[in-house]
């Protein structure tokens, strides 16, 4: 039986007060919160053991990913109100004065990224940059109410655990769902501001970039029966993104894990080639991402698995919001306007923090 989302956020608060690991989690266009409090504190790492559960992990593919397993979980759901979804029209982002700390590292660091491209002929980088703000007067839960009613077409989620830290986004990016073996995984790339409208038009920056990520999922599963939709413009928040879809089938249930390891990090967070870009983001970007432009999500639940790219997210500490704002960096980039765009992707934490 479902209760409400009221009494589910007092389970999460009891659950962080006692630390114990929690993660609470609504999939887009749901009405159904979802969460997972774990039994004991204990810090468990996905295995062949634990193959089960809600997972999160770093952007760095060669660390571990945390899993609350499934067996040791409690699982609990809410409802939200019926239409709230409809009811919610977001407005568009405003940009405002900016504080422009941080604005010439950034813009130098995209410079040193284009000649890296010229360079080594690659295709593309994704560049990221954090911010640090005060959480106020506003507590964890209410910033993450605020999340959920803001960006109803978004996995919205809290994740915490007390070796690990406290983790909250709204992210827009599917990596993987998988059902009765059958997937669906997405091309994301290219952002511009919604506006009332999704009839937009799309430089040709964006229509490369989001190409390129494109490509590249089919390259890698080009031994897959795999079914490949027409770019569309998919509304995110206040944001637009250029988005393809891609299905197929799995050929047996051990595949999966493979998947994940051939879509992770997708170029839309990492770059073409991927080792390269890889190489130059550990090398330059000069900070740590942990979680950020990892994956989180249902990993074998009720025989699904739902997979999202962290993106739009940000990290409490010292009750401060560290944000993570990125972009693709292509030959074609101009500095400013990168700036800007990640600008603009801040806005979707900030709202909610203010």
């Amino acid at each position: 039986m479902q209760q409400s989302l009221q009494n589910l956020i007092s389970k999460i608060k009891k659950a962080k007060k006692s630390k114990l690991p929690f993660v609470i989690y609504r999939s887009p266009n749901k009405i159904v919160v979802k969460a997972f409090v774990q039994k004991n504190s204990t810090l468990y790492y996905q295995s062949a053991s634990e193959k089960a559960g809600f997972v999160f992990a770093p952007f760095k593919n060669s660390e571990k990913t945390v899993i609350f397993p499934l067996q040791k979980c409690e699982g609990f759901t809410a409802s939200i109100e019926e239409g709230f979804i409809s009811q919610l029209l977001e407005n568009p982002v405003k940009i405002e004065k900016e504080e422009r700390l941080g604005k010439q590292e950034y813009i130098t660091l995209i410079k040193k990224a284009i000649q890296f491209l010229d360079i080594k002929k690659a295709s593309k980088v994704v560049l990221s940059r954090k911010e640090k703000i005060a959480l106020g007067d506003k507590n964890i839960y209410e910033i993450y109410v605020d999340l959920l009613y803001k960006y109803p077409s978004a996995f919205v989620y809290l994740w915490y655990h007390p070796k690990v830290g406290l983790w909250m986004g709204a992210s827009p990016e599917t990596l993987l769902k998988v059902k009765n073996n059958n997937f669906e995984t997405m091309a994301l790339a290219g952002t511009q501001v919604y506006k009332g409208s999704l009839n937009v038009v799309w430089e040709n920056k964006e229509i490369q970039e989001q190409q390129f990520v494109t490509d590249y999922i089919l390259s890698q599963l080009k031994d897959e029966m795999l079914v490949i939709g027409s770019p569309f413009t998919l509304k995110a928040g206040s944001l637009l993104h250029l988005c393809t879809k891609i299905s197929g089938t799995l050929k047996h249930e051990s595949q999966l894990e493979t998947l994940v390891k051939i879509l992770h990090p997708t170029p839309a967070v990492c770059g073409l080639p991927k080792k390269e870009a890889k190489i130059f983001i550990l090398e330059n970007e000069n900070y740590n991402r942990e979680y950020y432009t990892g994956y989180l999500g249902e990993l074998r639940v009720n025989n699904q698995t739902n997979l999202f790219v962290n993106l739009r997210c940000m990290q409490i500490k010292n009750s401060k919001a560290h944000l993570y704002i990125g972009g693709g960096i292509t030959n074609k980039s101009v500095p400013e306007k990168e700036w800007e765009e990640t600008v603009v992707k801040s806005k979707i934490m900030k709202c909610v923090l203010t």
